[in-house]
């Protein structure tokens, strides 16, 4: 009797999640901001194949409100840099809090990768590919800290400081790989011969 009550009150809470609609916080600003953000929002969006497309509408709006809402702490806090830390941090989990009400952590990861330009994905396979003989440890670490400049640069202000939150992350496993035996130089030229003879065979 108790399973059923659960199970039954944990599918009304389900229903209740799913009805529930996330507004455009658009209210105040320029319209056609509002709809260079949308068509931002709803370009990543559309990569995520969502087939419910009121639940595609729900997490259009939950990135667009947080570009609206990264885009005010970084203009209220211009001048303070400390504040607008302090200010990105109290608001930086909410993005993914609210994401898990109607998508997978796949999608989440998804949508993060949208927000930065595919950066991780597209910076950790060209690791892959220069170094074919990383260790399962190493390409962890890899992936870790362009997850880590990934975070930071979710709530940057603009392009620049995104790529350069990845710039300094790159720089970091560049000089710990480096640390570690591996000789880039050689490494790169290696990669780039590879690439080149693919290219000739075709």
């Amino acid at each position: 009797m108790k399973r059923f009550l659960y199970t039954a009150i944990l599918s009304l809470f389900t229903l209740t999640i799913s009805a529930q609609t996330v507004a455009l916080n658009s209210e105040g600003l320029d319209a056609a901001y509002v709809e260079t953000i949308k068509g931002r929002a709803q370009k990543i969006v559309d990569g995520l194949h969502l087939a419910d497309a009121a639940k595609a509408e729900n997490v259009r709006n939950i990135i667009a409100n947080r570009y609206f809402l990264l885009n005010k702490i970084h203009e209220t806090y211009k001048d303070n840099a400390d504040k607008r830390d302090a200010e990105l941090f109290k608001h930086h989990f909410e993005l993914v809090t609210a994401l898990s009400l109607y998508v997978d952590d796949a999608a989440i990861e998804a949508v993060k990768d949208g927000m930065t330009y595919g950066v991780v994905p597209k910076t950790y396979q060209a690791h892959l590919d220069m170094i074919p003989s990383l260790k399962a440890e190493e390409k962890a670490q890899i992936l870790a800290w362009l997850k880590e400049a990934r975070e930071f640069a979710m709530d940057a202000e603009n392009s620049d400081k995104k790529h350069g939150w990845f710039g300094k992350y790159k720089g970091r496993i560049n000089n710990w790989l480096s640390a570690r035996g591996y000789d880039l130089v050689k490494e790169r030229e290696a990669w780039y011969k590879r690439i080149e003879e693919k290219k000739e065979k075709k």
